[in-house]
């Protein structure tokens, strides 16, 4: 069955030891405030080997752009960055956003200068999806 076509599937890429629960509160909003994204729990538990990044790669191909949540610990999670990786060398549109409003949150170490931690508000949240979803 085709997907509707404004529909948008979207990569989560998250810290599986420590920013578990961000990503669900993430998906369970975004439902209500971009219902038109189709947020695909893909993001791979697991030693990054290279089964591991085959797979990954296999899923990241399949998004039409990634959300890479960080929290505090982002700049040592080694899944986070090899999914980061295989984003840019794919050509995955992509966002960092800020998980957590209160405390120092990090960055992939691979995420590029440029690269902005977004904060975590659905108005402005709105507006570069949209963006994203364009490119």
């Amino acid at each position: 069955m085709p997907r509707p076509r404004n529909e948008k599937r979207v990569f989560v890429s998250f810290d599986f030891d420590t920013d578990g629960q961000i990503k669900r509160s993430f998906v369970a909003q975004a439902k209500k405030h971009v219902p038109h994204l189709n947020i695909k729990d893909w993001s791979l538990p697991g030693p990054v080997d290279e089964a591991w990044k085959k797979q990954a790669r296999k899923l990241i191909r399949q998004a039409d752009f990634a959300i890479v949540i960080c929290g505090t610990n982002t700049h040592s999670a080694n899944g986070v960055e090899a999914e980061l990786t295989i984003i840019q060398k794919e050509r995955v549109p992509y966002l960092l956003l800020k998980g957590r409003p209160r405390v120092s949150c990090s960055k992939p170490p691979n995420a590029r200068t440029k690269d902005e931690m977004q904060k975590w508000r659905w108005k402005s949240l709105n507006a570069l999806i949209v963006d994203l979803g364009k490119k």
